[in-house]
């Protein structure tokens, strides 16, 4: 199978894996054949890519970074908890709070054993959602970021599962912002920013009163947007000053800002995410968690089209653990010709050849347009 933009498929594209909406119900089964109306419903659920049959990748088969089960059962979680802490004052009378942060601990510590019991390179891109409730699937996103790049640094369990319930509630203080705000599709005025970097404040005033949720927490989702050389918010605080597990929180929540989709622009690959990390390795963020971050996860992705510094173009096909950036490709194009015989190369082993960029296109015949998505 093969990843490919929604934008660049056409009525009749078969899919190789379901789609699912945020809640882990399906709404359109493999191996069915797209409608246009099906492929524009797609697109207004912001789903950005997709997986499709191709004769020559089915054995490539990406594995969903957790089980759908999980997904499901963190999600009503996540859900059902943050709409609750929206109204603090009734919900911390009673028990519900500390039974739902016991149901959170059980939570990040499953998603730990899938994460450990995973060894292939950490990606969400392969799990295709549509994400009509962003702020619910980002805290899970960020989560899984966040857990990937602790296992990587061996933080102890301890730390993973604090990072965990920090990473989970990083953003809720956003449910105290204006929904015409966070979804405004335009750029925000001075003032809309100064109410949306709130959330930071609102965050940690509801988490800091309840006494069944780590206080570094609280300081995660105070910290999170702080930047290491002062010019983040809401303090400006520099360095250690800033905790470091609202360090390490920081670069999962930029990245998976970036490769989702918002209302004022469409998600990028992984490649470029990492790109916006490393531009702020050293000065806003701290190097050794970029790199952690690198290690951990698949910065091209497994059915990823991709151009290599010789001119070839082919789909990554496999791994290689610990280096994200050296997959094993299958190459479907030379010398400007489609191939009727694929074959694999492993770029851990060709150190002459790199990968120059990447494309979500369809190889189906030599006169075909390529169409560069990034």
């Amino acid at each position: 199978m093969r990843l490919v933009s929604v934008d660049s498929i056409h009525q009749g594209t078969k899919l190789a894996k379901p789609i699912y909406n945020d809640f882990g119900q399906s709404l359109i089964n493999n191996d069915i054949e797209l409608t246009n109306r099906m492929i524009q419903r797609l697109k207004q659920l912001g789903i950005t890519f997709v997986y499709i049959n191709d004769n020559r990748t089915n054995d490539i088969n990406p594995k969903q970074a957790i089980s759908i089960d999980l997904r499901k059962e963190a999600i009503k979680e996540i859900e059902y908890t943050f709409l609750e802490v929206k109204n603090p004052k009734q919900f911390l009378k009673s028990s519900a709070f500390y039974e739902a942060s016991q149901r959170f601990k059980k939570i990040v510590n499953q998603l730990l054993q899938e994460l450990k019991s995973n060894k292939d390179l950490f990606t969400l891109l392969a799990d295709i959602f549509s994400y009509e409730h962003h702020i619910f699937n980002h805290s899970l996103n960020v989560t899984m970021y966040s857990l990937a790049i602790g296992l990587e640094l061996n933080l102890t369990n301890k730390e993973l599962e604090t990072i965990g319930i920090g990473a989970l509630f990083h953003d809720i203080g956003k449910l105290m912002v204006p929904k015409n705000i966070l979804l405004k599709p335009g750029k925000l005025t001075y003032e809309e920013f100064e109410e949306v970097k709130k959330h930071t404040e609102y965050g940690f005033e509801a988490l800091r009163k309840i006494d069944t949720i780590p206080l570094v927490a609280a300081h995660c989702a105070y910290q999170h947007h702080e930047r290491i050389d002062g010019s983040g918010y809401p303090r400006g605080i520099k360095g250690n000053e800033i905790h470091y597990l609202a360090r390490l929180i920081a670069v999962a929540d930029v990245f998976d800002a970036v490769a989702s989709n918002r209302v004022y622009r469409k998600a990028m690959l992984p490649h470029e995410g990492l790109e916006i990390l490393y531009a702020g390795s050293g000065t806003q963020f701290e190097k050794n968690i970029v790199e952690a971050f690198r290690k951990a996860v698949a910065i091209y992705p497994d059915g990823l089209g991709v151009v290599l510094s010789d001119g070839r173009k082919g789909i990554v096909a496999k791994q290689n653990p610990n280096s994200s950036d050296r997959p094993i490709i299958r190459i479907l194009e030379e010398k400007g010709q489609i191939l009727t015989y694929p074959y694999d190369i492993n770029l851990s082993k060709e150190l002459h050849i790199v990968i120059v960029d990447c494309e979500v296109r369809t190889f189906t015949s030599n006169k075909e347009k390529l169409i560069p998505k990034f």
